[in-house]
């Protein structure tokens, strides 16, 4: 079945790329505006005092349930996937987890303190869960087998990511942190709003008919046995809350470290099945297996790069000289510099990977060197902390640099492993493979909401020191095992 709206192959309509990929590119710019504009002032509302719009929360645990909140959006992706996969077509969960995203943020900017930040974060996770592992998917749909602008095609599409991203810090967080919190989380449900009306509008112009139709769609002894293991699922969680609580155990730093178990164990559960399954061929196994190099490595880059929310974060406003060359820089700001510095390089490694074409690295090749350049920025971090002490502000341009440097990291990383999850999924689990991507943030945020506990004054360079080290001992590990792994993925490129 094909009901692609016109050859793949001749499609060119936009930068040279399938038209669909235009609807895919604003939808996802305004999901990323809303998000990553909420990401940027939501630290500072948890841990600023009452008096000052925020909840009062103390830094270290901000920072934590910061990561966690992370981690469960990402982990949220595998329910995502099942449903496109198995019930409603990826197509329709983009559109619903688009809707439950804006109410989220409609949530947040209602003045009702803790418990509206709570509502917020169960709509969020469960609306970005459902919308970008399939936004990601359709992306792949839109090109034929061995078409060799895939890569360049999810360049482009990281770019429409990022140029949300970058925008959304700059307005939601002068709303926020200038004038009040609720209204910068107000225009982060505008941006959702707009994601919504573009989907809309494109997607029955310049998306492909199926993905309208789940690709294994349930089978009809199949929605009992879902509708039991789900139920055993949440009274095996409830069970375990309950525990807790008789115990005198139950309390937020206890609840996140309960989700971070259930984030790291996931992967594992999701592995064991496609290894497993019955409905992955013997070729099919072998990707998975090689798959799983790229996703350990991937998971260490994530720990890192998604710090810019909460260690990077709590750095910019609490040790970083914020008033430079005649300009006053919120902190919520330094959160632009992620995405400004993707805009910057994108084109560079669009061109260059079109310009290789074959003869470019192995997707191994770019991961393992993407962990050097992770790594090396951290070791940037440890530099100022060393020579002027833990008390003394230093310049905004050393966050400046060990941003530059994460986004080549990036870049080599994850457009690349979007595409190769593409590549690399068995044809029964296309969807939940690409939630796979999505849980490598997920365990690498988790990892994250406990190691961040060791993140306190006077112990910053050590644990710059620490990060950085464990990230280039991987990438070395990467280039060791980059032929076993192209090996494994049995002639996929």
């Amino acid at each position: 079945m094909n009901n692609k709206p016109e050859s793949t192959s001749q499609d060119r309509t936009f930068f040279g790329q399938p038209r669909g990929l235009s609807t895919l590119f604003f939808t996802e710019m305004w999901e990323r505006f809303s998000y990553y504009g909420m990401r940027a002032i939501l630290i500072y509302y948890m841990y600023y005092s009452v008096t000052k719009g925020g909840l009062g929360f103390d830094k270290t645990t901000a920072a934590s349930v910061m990561s966690i909140y992370g981690s469960m959006v990402y982990l949220s992706s595998v329910l995502g996937g099942y449903l496109s996969d198995r019930v409603w077509g990826s197509r329709r969960t983009v559109f619903i987890g688009g809707v439950l995203i804006m109410f989220g943020h409609i949530a947040l900017s209602v003045p009702a303190g803790s418990v509206a930040l709570f509502i917020s974060i169960l709509l969020i996770v469960l609306g970005t869960g459902l919308l970008k592992p399939n936004v990601s998917e359709m992306v792949g749909g839109l090109y034929d087998a061995g078409d060799t602008r895939r890569d360049a095609g999810f360049t482009i599409f990281v770019f429409g990511i990022n140029l949300g991203s970058l925008v959304a810090p700059m307005l939601v967080g002068w709303l926020g942190l200038k004038y009040n919190f609720h209204l910068g989380f107000s225009l982060a449900a505008i941006g959702m709003f707009l994601g919504l009306v573009q989907y809309w509008l494109g997607g029955n112009k310049y998306l492909s008919k199926d993905s309208l139709y789940p690709s294994d769609p349930l089978e009809p002894g199949d929605m009992k046995k879902l509708s039991v293991r789900s139920s055993l699922g949440l009274i095996a969680f409830a069970l375990v809350v309950v525990l807790m609580y008789l115990l005198g155990s139950l309390n937020l730093n206890n609840f996140v470290l309960l989700l971070s178990i259930i984030a790291l164990a996931a992967p594992v559960v999701y592995f064991v099945i496609f290894l497993t399954s019955k409905k992955v061929t013997p070729t099919e196994r072998k990707h998975v297996w090689a798959y799983l190099g790229l996703f350990i490595a991937a998971m260490i880059f994530w720990a890192i790069e998604e710090q810019g929310s909460s260690v990077l974060a709590l750095f910019a406003a609490n040790q970083t000289n914020n008033h430079f060359m005649g300009i006053h820089i919120l902190p919520a700001w330094y959160q632009m510099l992620n995405p400004l510095f993707i805009l910057i390089y994108t084109p560079f490694f669009a061109a260059l990977w079109n310009r290789w074409g074959k003869k470019q690295p192995s997707s191994p090749a770019k991961f393992a060197t993407g962990m050097l350049f992770a790594g090396a920025s951290y070791l940037i971090m440890v530099i100022p902390v060393t020579m002027f002490g833990t008390s003394a502000r230093i310049s905004p341009l050393w966050l400046v640099g060990s941003w530059a440097v994460v986004e080549i990291a990036e870049l080599l990383i994850s457009p690349i492993g979007l595409s190769v999850t593409t590549k690399l999924a068995p044809k029964a689990f296309q969807s939940q493979m690409m939630s796979m991507w999505f849980l490598a943030d997920a365990a690498g945020q988790a990892v994250n909401s406990q190691i961040v506990k060791f993140y306190t004054p006077g112990n910053e360079g050590n644990y710059f020191l620490g990060v950085a080290i464990v990230a280039i001992v991987a990438g070395l590990i990467m280039f060791a095992l980059v032929k076993p792994i192209k090996n494994l993925m049995a002639g996929i490129k």
